[in-house]
């Protein structure tokens, strides 16, 4: 299956996960709401998405967007799936019970975002020490230490 017949077989199936689907660069993209996200990724299981290839996250600014990267080995393609965290309130549901893989690198994210997974089973640090102050990898992230770019990136 190519991902247009994917999206056909989307819409077909999911009318309303359809206007929220997108292909960029050739990958299927998914867009939903985090309080949507976890029906949405129970319906991608349910069509065959049986393998979580990664999850990270991206300081947009405003809000945080975390991102996860699926596939179907059955269809042989494979899909993102993205919500955006507001930055005031950064949590959404955890994927690890569709999904295990979703367990250490959840972990990673709220350890570098600060983005909270409700039902996850062990939110904690998994990289820096659990007296760490701030996650690293936010824009608003500051420690005495740092060496600051330029600003031409």
């Amino acid at each position: 299956m190519n991902i247009t017949e994917l999206r056909d077989h989307l819409c077909e199936q999911h009318p309303d996960l359809c206007p929220l689907f997108s292909i960029e660069f050739g990958d299927g993209v998914l867009s939903v709401s985090c309080d949507k996200l976890y029906e949405a990724a129970s319906g991608l299981r349910d069509l065959g998405f049986d393998r979580l290839g990664m999850a990270t996250a991206v300081d947009r600014g405003e809000t945080f967007e975390v991102v996860y990267r699926l596939t179907s080995r059955s269809m042989s393609v494979g899909i993102f799936l993205k919500c955006h965290v507001p930055r005031d309130a950064p949590k959404t549901n955890s994927l690890f019970p569709l999904w295990p893989a979703a367990l250490w690198q959840e972990r990673e994210i709220f350890d570098m975002f600060g983005i909270d997974f409700e039902g996850h089973p062990d939110m904690r640090r998994i990289l820096l020490p659990d007296d760490w102050v701030g996650h690293p990898l936010r824009r608003d992230y500051t420690d005495d230490r740092m060496i600051r770019r330029p600003d031409y990136i």
